[in-house]
Formats: C-alpha cells, structure tokens, sequence
C-alpha cells in the first residue's frame, strides 16, 4: 500500500438541495439535534414543520409528536417555484429555505431542547408562526389506530388519546401533555401478575409531562382557528409579527419532567428558558461545533460517476443522510426507535388505508423490539458514535430490576428475564403476552407462536456494552452485573425447566438443554438453538477477557464454571457440506431470519481470518431456508453476512440494494419494510453492510476492502478496535492508506482487495 496525504472531504456533495417546494408532509426532509426530529416542508407557499422528541411516551405508550408549527409570511416570497431553494447542510447540521432575497434558517440546538428559525429578508415582512395541534380534543384511538400503542390488536376497553393543554402566556405558547394516573403500565402488571412487587418496579410512565413554550422578540397572540391537515382536524394558535421586520426569530423550547407535582413541570421549562437567554448567543457555534466533530470522526464517501442515480454514489449519499438522521438523537434519555425515530409523517402516506394523526406509527411507540433496536445501534461501533449509544444500554440497564422480579416472582431464581416486544418498564408488550390465555399457562411466559422463549436477544446489547470497551477502551463496570445476571438468567431458568421435566438439571455431558428455545422468531420449540449459544459463548468469552480488577473472584469463578455449562454449536450436512444449523433440533419455521448465520453475525465466530469459513460458506450457499429468505428489504442481514463471508459479489448487490434511494423525495426515508418510514433497521443494517465491506477485525489483523469491489471509488474513515481509527482511499484500483491512529497499529493492516474467496479461506 503507498502512504498518501488526506484529501479534502466531500460532505458537502451529499447536501439534499430541493428547487421546488412539496407537495405534504411526505416530501419532508428531516432536521434535528440532542434528542429531537423535525420534518420540514414548505407546501403552497408556507413552511411547515413536525417536531418530535425523544421519550414522550403517552399513558398508553403512544410516542406523541409535539405538534406542528406552520409558518406565513406577508408579502410572502415563496408564492411559486422561481428561485426557491431548500437545503440540508450536513456538515452544520441545519436547513436553509431561500427565495426572493428572504433566507429562513432552522437548527436545533444539540445540546439544549431549543428549536430556532432565523429569518432574514431584504424588505420588512409579517411573519404568523402557529402552534396546531390534533390533541385539542380527548380523540378516540380505534382499530389499527392502537398500534402506535402497546394495546395494539387488544385493547381493553375504549382507547382515547387525550386532549393537551395549550394557553397562550406571555405573548408565547405553552402546550404540554400530562399523563393521567392510570397508564398501560398499571394495566400490564396486573395482566402479567407482578402486583405483589409493582411498588418496587421502574415505572417511566407515572406523572410524565412533556411540551414546552413558542416565542419570539417580535411576537404577539393572534388568535386561534380551525383546520384539516390530509386526515386530521387540528386547532391553531397564531403568533404574529408586532410590526413587520427584516430580521426575526422563533423559538420552541421544549421540556420533560416526571413528577408527582404538576407545577414542576411548569417550573422547570419557565427556568430552562430564562437560563438559555444567558446562553443563546453560544448555542449555534456550539452546535456547529458539535457537527463538525460528528462528521470528522467517520464517514464513508463513495465518488460521484455520471449523475445522481449513480447507485454507488447513492450509497455513499444514502450512508451519510441516514447516519445524520441518528445524530438527531445522539442524546435523547430513549433509544432512536427502529420504525420511524423521531420522522415519522401523517400515516396515509406510507399506507393509505391508516387515515390517522400524525402520532401513528405501526408496532408502537414504548415498544423497544430487541432484534430491529440492534440494527439501528450497531452500525455506531465503526462509526466511532460511541456517545449515541448511551441512551440504548442505559435503557436495558434501567430495566435490570424490573427483569430480576419477572424471574423471582414467577420462577423463584435469578437473573434478568428479558422478552422481545419489550415495553419501557421491562414487561412483554400486554397484546403480545396475550389476553386470553390458558389458566394453566406459565405467567412469565409470552402466549405467542412468534415470541414464545426468545429470551436471548437481550445478548446483542450485552455484546454492545462489552464492545464499548473493545473499541473506545470506556470503562464498562456499571454493566457487568447487567450482563452476569443476564447470563445466570439462562444458566437457572434452563437447569429449573430440566427439572420440571426429569430429574437431573443438565444433559449426560454436564451441558445445559436450552430446550424449548428459539432461533430468533422463525424456528420455534428449538432445541439448543445455535444463535442463543453463540451469544452465550461469546459473551461469556468477552466478559471474563476483562482485567480482573473489574470483576470479583466470585464472579470469575460463576463465569468459568457457567462457561463449562454452554453447550456446543450444532452443525449438520447439505448435498456433502458440512453448515451450521438453526438448532438441535425444531418444531417448525415461523418468520423468515436466518439465525444459522448468527455465528458469522453478529458473534463473529466464524468470518474472514477466522477458523472453518467454509462452513460458514457453505450454510450461506446451500442452506434452502438461508436461501429463501434472502432479501434486501427492512431488518433483512444478506448484506452483512455476504461481506463478513468475503462475498465481494453478493456482498455489492444486496448493499446496493439495501442504501439505493428510497423512492421517496428524501431518499433516507426507507420503508415500510416490515415496520414504518422510514425504517431504521433499514438503514441501519445499510450502514452495517457497507462499514462490513471495507473493514473487517480478526485476531490482531485489521482487514481493508474484504468484500469490496475493485472499481468502486471511495474515501472511507472508520473505527477499529482498541481505540483506531483507519482513513484510507480506493481510487481508479489503486489503494492508498491516509493515515491511522495509532500509527503502530498500520503493522496489522492488510489488504483483500481484490483477493479471491479461496485465498481468503486460507486467512485462519
């Protein structure tokens, strides 16, 4: 490889610029910070936007937007298409809308709840920014309405989503949701039969007020009106201009607080915004500051050929927009949800039969669904967002108790009980626990063909925080007694059901019978299932390579001696060819994953430089389900195990598939898939593909190009292990190393360019 000079970052070529306006809220184009997300649109002349954030979850789990704002200038200078012009610059994170000498600019600050639009224009102009509101009525939730909630199919009783409070105060607008004292939380403890310890149970959804207050210098109240916006009547609150002006402001701060006092609410956000006023004049450079950090810790920038739908250029446009998109909630006190984040729009665009407000968005809004959530945070590893995934692993860790009392109440053992369709509190999700169930039934258990003993999920996060230390050397202790108990979890409740059924707690061999278990939804009542023992073999591996100052001996000792426990991979043969399979043993197939692969990703058990990659190999091309579920669309992984596998080939199609535009005018915004738009865990298997292609770690050596193809130019910087980062450049077939850091660790790069894939079984 030859040494090269850095080479001037192409960012600014990705920018989204728009010279027409939109036609709805579907051709918005996303805007954030800290933990909020707008979409932002201008349609007939006026500028409309969305704003969301994180963590504002309704009695009934509902993820509520906190309304919309429309903005009307007089005389207005976006009356037609001439000259208009709305960009996304990426690289300071804000929007421009520019026509007729009028420039409006909006940010939001990063590291404070504050929504800013600056207006300039050449000659004095009347501004009217409205507050609307669909919540100005107790509006009933009814059918598929409810699942944005956690009631989903089953609600009990009549749903409403009730009405907000708004009043105009001091020439601004307050508004703010106040959940009541009964909440979905209440109603899933008594279904699943915790009462006896609800007292002692995180409960994020009692006394939560979020909203916030719209104000402007040059503002005053200007009445209220009615409306309808695509499906849904809405109430506004106008502020306008006092004179007209050529330089004016808005802003929206905005405010969360869970408190038994309805007044600290009120307090809070009334200090909040007194103190910013100290502040405001460093907030944008800080802000700015803040995205020229984001993007030059990583990018992937695929050269641009003969046009825009140049698909490699589209995929290096695709990886940047949609990892712009998770740096909205970098901060947020709850994950990024995998079925919309913070841009989800008025539903009717995404399915026309869902005529519902602006707050729907399918599979709900506090359910964090385990195995689409890790898409959308592993991709951050090699992007060096190694701030970003606090608001995930703290969300499991918060929830440790309530899943220790889940096993202590119903199976009188330890460890942390984790289900998928998890709700915020750490309880399966009321309708996929079911409501009708049998008496007999075990009430820890989820009555669900698709969910039933699919406890390992919660792996893929104990891997994230060990992963933590691997790549940005963090200190990980206030996770390890998450992980141990998530491990002591299995280690007990599969030696307690052994004894349900015999008398001895472990097969002849001393090994735990992880029986009845699940290869992630598809292969149900499996035995030893291959992907929940890939996770217990390399968590535990991981844990213990910690310095042992960072666990007690009796720790260590639990973990070796729980280590011998773990049963060994499975494997079997196909047309002669030795694969790994989904189990032991099944009952039958129920969704379409393919977790035979799980030990290619994401336990790296098996990959480039690793022993066995034939076998790998082999279960990719020969396995008949691995074939026909391959695909390219939502949470689908073809791409990822293609470029772990070293298939340059395949590895190209699917990627290419998977971060093409979307179709839609943001081209960002994937999705439905299997879930919404946009689909996170789209795009964040996307993102996951493509670091995959160009960088891959095995035993010390630090792989570059292992699945990517010759004549596809690019400029990449990504995160390696122990600390690296690695900038390098494929240009024309020639490769050029810019610069690594530590520069001791160049010694262990090597190149697969170009390699073919009998070479690169010989890498072990």
């Amino acid at each position: 490889m030859l040494l090269a000079k850095a080479q001037t970052p192409v960012l600014e070529n990705y920018n989204p610029v728009w010279n027409t306006q939109s036609t709805n809220s579907a051709e918005s184009m996303p805007l954030g910070g800290g933990d909020i997300g707008l979409n932002v649109w201008v349609e007939k002349g006026d500028l409309y936007f969305y704003f969301s954030r994180s963590g504002t979850f309704d009695e009934h789990n509902t993820l509520l937007k906190l309304g919309r704002v429309k903005v009307t200038l007089t005389p207005n200078p976006f009356k037609d298409n001439e000259g208009f012009k709305q960009e996304l610059v990426l690289k300071e994170g804000y929007i421009s809308i520019a026509q007729n000498n009028t420039k409006i600019k909006l940010w939001v600050d990063v590291f404070k709840p504050v929504i800013h639009l600056d207006l300039e224009s050449k000659t004095p102009l009347k501004m009217t920014a409205s507050y609307e509101t669909w919540r100005h009525f107790n509006r009933p939730s009814k059918g598929k309405a409810n699942n944005a909630n956690s009631y989903k199919w089953a609600p009990q009783g009549e749903i409403f989503t009730f009405k907000d409070s708004v009043s105009v105060e001091n020439s601004g607008i307050q508004f703010y949701h106040r959940n009541r004292e009964q909440t979905v939380f209440d109603v899933a403890v008594k279904q699943q039969k915790m009462e006896s310890v609800k007292e002692q149970m995180l409960n994020p959804l009692a006394n939560l007020t979020f909203g916030g207050f719209m104000s402007g210098s040059n503002l005053q109240s200007d009445g209220t009106y009615l409306g309808k916006y695509q499906d849904t009547d809405f109430k506004g609150y106008a502020l306008s201009s006092i004179k007209p002006s050529k330089k004016q402001e808005l802003q929206i701060h905005l405010y969360t607080s869970q408190s038994a006092q309805q007044s600290s609410w009120k307090n809070g956000l009334k200090n909040q915004i007194s103190d910013y006023k100290i502040n405001s004049k460093k907030a944008e450079k800080n802000t700015m500051k803040w995205w020229n950090n984001f993007w030059n810790r990583s990018f992937i920038y695929t050269q641009k050929n003969n046009s825009e739908t140049d698909s490699v250029y589209q995929i290096g446009k695709n990886y940047q927009l949609f990892r712009y998109m998770l740096g909205c909630n970098a901060y947020g006190k709850y994950p990024t949800k995998f079925n919309g984040g913070l841009f989800t729009v008025d539903p009717v665009f995404t399915n026309p039969d869902l005529n519902f407000t602006p707050d729907f968005r399918n599979w709900g809004g506090g359910t964090m669904t385990a195995q689409n959530q890790r898409l959308v945070y592993f991709p951050m590893f090699k992007s060096g967002d190694f701030d970003m995934m606090k608001s995930q692993l703290d969300y499991y860790l918060s929830l440790q108790k309530n899943a220790e009392l889940r096993s202590q109440v119903y199976w009188k053992h330890g460890g942390a009980a984790f289900t998928e369709q998890l709700e915020n509190f750490g309880l399966p999700n009321p309708a996929e626990y079911e409501w009708k169930r049998p008496a007999d039934y075990d009430p820890g258990m989820e009555y669900n063909a698709w969910l039933e003993y699919e406890w390992d999920t919660v792996f893929e996060f104990c891997q994230m925080m060990l992963q933590q230390k691997e790549f940005a050397k963090e200190d990980i202790q206030k996770y390890n007694s998450f992980i141990i108990s998530c491990l002591r979890f299995f280690d007990e409740h599969y030696q307690y059901l052994a004894k349900q059924r015999g008398r001895k707690a472990l097969d002849g061999n001393g090994k735990l019978i992880l029986f009845p278990g699940s290869g992630a939804e598809t292969y149900k009542m499996a035995n030893n299932s291959n992907s929940t023992i890939a996770a217990l073999q390399v968590i535990t591996e991981k844990l213990l390579n910690l310095s042992s100052e960072q666990l007690s001996k009796d720790e260590i000792d639990y973990l070796k001696g729980f280590q011998t426990r773990i049963p060994p991979l499975n494997f079997g043969t196909i047309e002669s060819h030795k694969v790994l399979v989904p189990a032991k043993s099944w009952e039958r197939v129920n969704n379409s994953e393919v977790p035979q692969l799980y030990p290619v990703y994401p336990w790296g058990i098996y990959g480039i430089g690793k022993p066995d990659l034939e076998t790998a190999l082999n279960t990719w091309n020969y396995d008949p389900d691995a074939i026909k579920f391959r695909s390219h669309v939502g949470w689908k992984q073809d791409n990822i195990f293609a470029a772990r596998l070293g298939l340059t080939e395949e590895a190209a199609k699917y990627n290419l598939l998977k971060m093409s535009d979307s179709g839609r005018r943001f081209p960002a915004f994937w999705g439905p898939g299997f879930d919404w738009v946009p689909d996170h865990n789209w795009g964040g298997t996307g993102m996951i593909g493509m670091q995959e292609m160009l960088l891959q770690e095995a035993n010390g050596k630090i792989y570059l190009f292992p699945a990517w193809p010759k004549d596809w130019n690019v400029h990449f910087k990504l995160h390696a292990t122990q600390n690296t980062t690695i900038e390098a450049e494929l240009q024309n077939g020639i490769t050029k190393i810019i610069k690594v850091v530590p520069q001791e660790r160049e010694k262990d790069i090597i190149n697969l360019l170009g390699i073919s894939i009998e070479e690169k079984k010989k890498l072990d």
